[in-house]
């Protein structure tokens, strides 16, 4: 079955102006589009008394966006594969909600017709240039009020690798969040900070998860300190309190991102990665460190966390799969009625994921996908993709 074209009157909206990027004609480069930015969206901090917060991910979502992974610098003779993974999570998300798929445009038909067949919702791929497929830390991250939606653009920098054996080429990546909102006619909100999605963890309440590590580090934010870090990502997000791990540096792209480690399932409950049998003890340290820092913390609310925690796979297992090969169930992600989680092929440990994260998301369909080529990059589901919220109702 072939994606079908979207039309004016079918297509889902930012706002009343906005329109999909495919309607806007032959796609531009993304110097072209933000050369056409509006004034609003070169804001250098969010407006005073916005009032708009960054929202749980377990809140409706109007679609996710999604990238293909463009360069075969990167990924090698993994490319293929990585693409079709890319495309398998893109078909297993569309069960439930649309997804837009970024692609550059020499490669977009070839994203089309990897994607464009069986699709519950249609998948429509935008033509925007970007080098990789992690969209959640390159992306905007939208935060909402009632009647009212932005994107947050937190600077991309390449996970501040440049100089070191993690950089790779990133600058189609940074452009890609203010060519997106453009697009679109959403308001930028450029960010005091520099950072990643993938660092930014809420329960939609006010309280953010993030590592020390990812944000308070001079390779994204030089001559801040925590307390100036924290100040901006409370102003930029709509935050009340951040509760702050320790994290690791240096010991992978990221430096340690929070939705590998703990995400919320709910207001005052926390998920958090239990590293399975044969991970490096490197690891179990930032895990016994995370724990520790839970069990002592309150959120926004001043309520004590409750910690449900997610065993790793058996690296002796899973074996093959490389040094960088993430194997956190933690990095999933929460769609419209569903749960998309990784499957590492440890039967027993699969299982156990399975019913853990069914159990703490019962009003949803838990979904377990192959992502091993994507994996063996360092990443998983939830690097991968981004939602776009529901506009709230003005109340």
């Amino acid at each position: 079955m072939n994606t079908p074209t979207s039309s004016r009157r079918s297509v889902l909206k930012f706002g009343a102006a906005a329109l999909p990027l495919a309607a806007l004609g032959t796609a531009l480069p993304a110097s072209a589009y933000a050369a056409a930015l509006p004034a609003s969206a070169h804001a250098a901090t969010p407006p005073a008394g916005g009032g708009l917060r960054m929202p749980v991910e377990t809140d409706r979502h109007t679609r996710t966006f999604m990238a293909w992974p463009a360069l075969s610098s990167v990924w090698q003779d993994q490319l293929p594969a990585v693409r079709r993974n890319i495309a398998n999570l893109a078909y297993e998300i569309s069960r439930f909600e649309p997804v837009v798929l970024l692609a550059r445009p020499g490669q977009a038909a070839d994203a089309r017709y990897a994607c464009g067949s069986g699709a519950y919702y249609a998948i429509e791929v935008l033509e925007i240039a970007v080098d990789d497929l992690w969209i959640r830390d390159f992306g905007p991250t939208f935060v909402v009020g009632p009647g009212a939606i932005a994107g947050v653009d937190t600077n991309f920098n390449g996970w501040g690798k440049t100089g070191t054996p993690y950089y790779q080429p990133f600058a189609d990546d940074a452009a890609a969040a203010a060519t997106l909102l453009a697009g679109y006619g959403v308001d930028r909100i450029r960010a005091p900070f520099v950072g990643e999605g993938g660092a930014l963890e809420t329960d939609g309440q006010g309280t953010l998860l993030a590592t020390v590590s990812s944000l308070v580090n001079p390779n994204r934010n030089p001559g801040q300190s925590q307390a100036q870090v924290e100040q901006a990502l409370k102003s930029s997000l709509g935050i009340d309190k951040v509760i702050w791990v320790p994290g690791l540096a240096g010991q992978d792209i990221t430096d340690c991102h929070i939705d590998c480690l703990a995400r919320f399932t709910a207001p005052g409950q926390v998920i958090l990665d239990q590293p399975g049998p044969g991970v490096d003890a490197q690891w179990v340290a930032v895990y016994n460190a995370t724990k520790q820092v839970l069990q002592g913390a309150t959120d926004a609310q001043g309520r004590r966390l409750q910690i449900t925690e997610l065993p790793g796979p058996d690296r002796s297992v899973i074996r093959g799969r490389g040094k960088d090969f993430l194997s956190s169930y933690v990095n999933y992600y929460t769609v419209n009625g569903a749960v998309i989680v990784p499957q590492f092929g440890d039967g027993y440990a699969d299982g156990v994921a399975y019913a853990i994260l069914q159990a703490a998301y019962p009003d949803r369909t838990v979904v377990q996908v192959d992502i091993d080529a994507i994996a063996s990059g360092g990443g998983g589901i939830h690097c991968a993709t981004q939602s776009q919220p529901a506009v709230p109702a003005v109340l």
